[in-house]
């Protein structure tokens, strides 16, 4: 089963997604609009993700009988996630791996395959298919790792390789701001130096496809306090939410 749309925009290519975990997020969020997206305009779209949670999930990947929607795949929600709190990395990429090996097994006549966010599964796709891939990458993972011990830099080591090898496997590279894709190319010189620049996509799915912000909130505008603050965060230290709290605590509401 795919999402299909009366509305043939476009040829009506299949095109597969790798997402490594389908929850609730602003990845998620993106890359969920962006299959809904491509069904409407005519492409037959199936999601393949390493887990999902009925019962704390986006609405749409669900039917009305509250079970997953048939357009979405999951292999690989029987690995664990981490061992008393470590190896978070190392699963995530076995999971991603058993994703992709699936998706390669049972589904057949793939125009494209995007790849989101873990470039683990490039390799089994490179070498087991002529698919053209795209990767999106929302930040290099190596830079979201601690390195405060020597352990930990030879835990991450093989990792950071993997993803140095991997990334420059796809055959285009998207990211979502020319932040990040100076980031990209400060983190992957090898690849920058051989002409691999990843290309910007913003905004990454058509502004039509959400309903309009603007009318959601001027309805509720006089019930809203006069000084707000919304943070949009993955509630990271650097972003340094705790002292943007205290700075505002006085006459601020944060949402």
């Amino acid at each position: 089963m795919s999402i299909e749309s009366p509305l043939q925009v476009l040829p009506c290519y299949k095109v597969a997604i790798l997402h490594p975990d389908l929850g609730i997020g602003g990845a998620e969020r993106l890359i969920l609009d962006a299959a809904l997206e491509l069904g409407e305009l005519g492409c037959r779209v199936v999601l393949y993700t390493g887990y999902h949670n009925a019962t704390r999930c986006f609405e749409e990947t669900l039917d009305r009988g509250r079970r997953r929607v048939s357009w979405i795949k999951v292999h690989g929600a029987w690995m664990p996630r981490q061992i008393s709190g470590h190896f978070h990395a190392p699963f995530a990429y076995a999971r991603a791996l058993w994703t992709a090996a699936a998706l390669l097994l049972i589904e057949r006549d793939i125009d494209a395959i995007i790849v989101d966010q873990v470039s683990a599964p490039l390799v089994l796709l490179r070498l087991f298919s002529s698919i053209k891939i795209v990767f999106y990458c929302h930040y290099p993972d190596m830079l979201l790792a601690k390195r405060d011990s020597w352990s930990r830099r030879l835990y991450r080591s093989p990792l950071d390789l993997l993803e140095q090898l991997t990334t420059g496997m796809a055959h285009k590279i998207l990211v979502n701001s020319e932040y990040t894709r100076k980031t990209f190319a400060r983190t992957f010189k090898p690849l920058y130096r051989i002409g691999l620049q990843p290309a910007i996509l913003y905004p990454a799915v058509g502004r039509q496809s959400t309903p309009s912000l603007e009318k959601r909130t001027t309805s509720n505008r006089s019930a809203m306090p006069s000084k707000y603050e919304i943070c949009l965060s993955k509630h990271e230290d650097r972003e340094y939410i705790a002292f943007s709290c205290a700075r505002h605590a006085n006459n601020t509401q944060i949402i």
